[in-house]
């Protein structure tokens, strides 16, 4: 393998091209000098550069590398590398009350849908600490988290089901999108990340719980205490991750693998470049979705499903 700060140059460097090709490329494709010029209050395309494209790009990163560190977090923790943040439910809650408010409160201005989508991942969180109790198996919380979100998307298609006037927006959101984000949407992001110190930290914690619940433990690592911290950084990530943009699919899953194809499974290094990673795929799935077939603008979700989907059940075959 190589040196870790190898892939991690290679993925800042691609993380740069994509980000200029945001810039450029769209339903309406600049020049460098035309880019160069819309950050410039009075340029003619400042709306486009400074407005609507450049927060739109500092969104994905922000999104991406929350959902692939959140991803990395929570197969530490379970110890299964096929597990996700959609595994505990967080996604499917937060979906959940979102669909809610925009089926039950049609006329609420959707301002109140990223409230509504953190304290429905929150909660989903809050339920299965609740359901799993104190003693937090691994295993256990694998399988409570997938039954509460089958309890969840059961309850989201009720709602779209008995609301059809409704029925559009929710299909919108749950697809997962940036359309439409912006500069307010990214203020509710950067605030998250004062837990990225935490997150740090608790890297030597989650390479020792590799080794297992007991010998974690004689290595002076309290494995109940890690694990509640690294579940709570990862579904508040996830949270208002989801609350922003909707629910990404794969993303939690592919990143993190990915990462550890790259650099390995020491966690002070996996943890950085997965979030480089996940940054480059949302960047990515969200310059194709705008490009591909244009004014016509796909849901990012659906790229990071094209592109997770065949990505799973390779690690499906090569598992088994």
């Amino acid at each position: 393998m190589s040196h870790p700060l190898r892939p991690i140059a290679f993925l800042l460097v691609l993380l740069m091209f994509s980000a200029l090709g945001s810039l450029l490329w769209g339903a309406v494709n600049l020049t460098f000098v035309q880019v160069s010029h819309g950050f410039v209050a009075s340029s003619e395309h400042y709306f486009t550069v400074f407005e609507y494209r450049l927060p739109r790009i500092l969104i994905a990163l922000l999104v991406g590398a929350m959902l692939a560190s959140a991803g990395v977090l929570i197969q530490g923790v379970i110890r299964n590398p096929l597990a996700s943040p959609d595994i505990l439910g967080v996604s499917h809650g937060a979906g959940l009350a979102a669909v809610a408010l925009m089926t039950l409160f049609p006329t609420l201005s959707v301002y109140w849908l990223p409230g509504a989508a953190l304290a429905g991942g929150l909660l989903s969180a809050v339920i299965l600490a609740l359901v799993c109790g104190r003693k937090m198996a691994p295993v256990r919380l694998a399988i409570t988290g997938v039954a509460l979100a089958a309890l969840y998307g059961s309850a989201i298609d009720f709602l779209m089901l008995t609301q059809p006037l409704e029925i559009n927006n929710a299909l919108l959101w749950l697809t997962g999108s940036l359309w439409g984000r912006g500069w307010s949407q990214l203020t509710m992001l950067w605030p998250w990340w004062c837990l990225l110190p935490v997150v740090l930290w608790l890297s030597h914690a989650l390479n020792l719980l590799t080794l297992g619940d007991e010998r974690a433990t004689s290595l002076g690592i309290s494995v109940f205490w890690v694990r509640v911290g690294a579940l709570l950084v990862a579904v508040a990530w996830t949270s208002a991750a989801v609350a922003v943009c909707g629910p990404l699919s794969f993303l939690g899953l592919v990143a993190p693998h990915l990462a550890r194809q790259l650099v390995g499974g020491r966690h002070q290094i996996l943890l950085p470049t997965a979030m480089l990673v996940g940054a480059l795929l949302l960047l990515v799935a969200d310059l194709l979705a705008r490009t591909i077939d244009p004014p016509l603008e796909l849901p990012a979700g659906i790229m990071t499903a094209i592109i997770g989907v065949p990505y799973f059940l390779y690690l499906l075959v090569k598992m088994r």
